[in-house]
């Protein structure tokens, strides 16, 4: 396995998951009341803003997992199922560098 390649590529989507969550947090801020935008927009602010928070929550367990593999990229067991211990394709580990777990045990 070519860690450095790997390394890049979780330094790239940790740049990247940063940049989201700081958008999703511009875009979550709470509309002021005094804002006349009309209880329709209101109310179809109110739902994207609890759309966008939920992808503000997956994008920070996302930036944890990835700093997670990040400090334990070295170890011995890096790239071993926690479920089952098998070694998880490569393949899988550049796609969702911070999953932890085969695709079996994922499911």
């Amino acid at each position: 396995m070519d860690k450095q390649k790997l390394r890049k590529v979780i330094d790239r989507e940790i740049e990247k998951t940063t940049e989201n969550i700081v958008e999703y947090k511009e875009l979550t801020k709470p509309e002021a009341p005094d804002n006349a935008i009309g209880r329709v927009s209101r109310m179809d602010a109110i739902n994207n803003r609890s759309v966008l928070e939920a992808a503000l929550r997956k994008a920070e367990q996302r930036l944890k997992g990835l700093n997670y593999v990040k400090e334990h990229l070295d170890e011995e067991n890096f790239g071993k199922c926690a479920g089952c211990g098998q070694a998880i394709p490569i393949k899988r580990i550049f796609i969702r560098p911070e999953s932890r777990y085969c695709v079996k045990c994922a499911q």
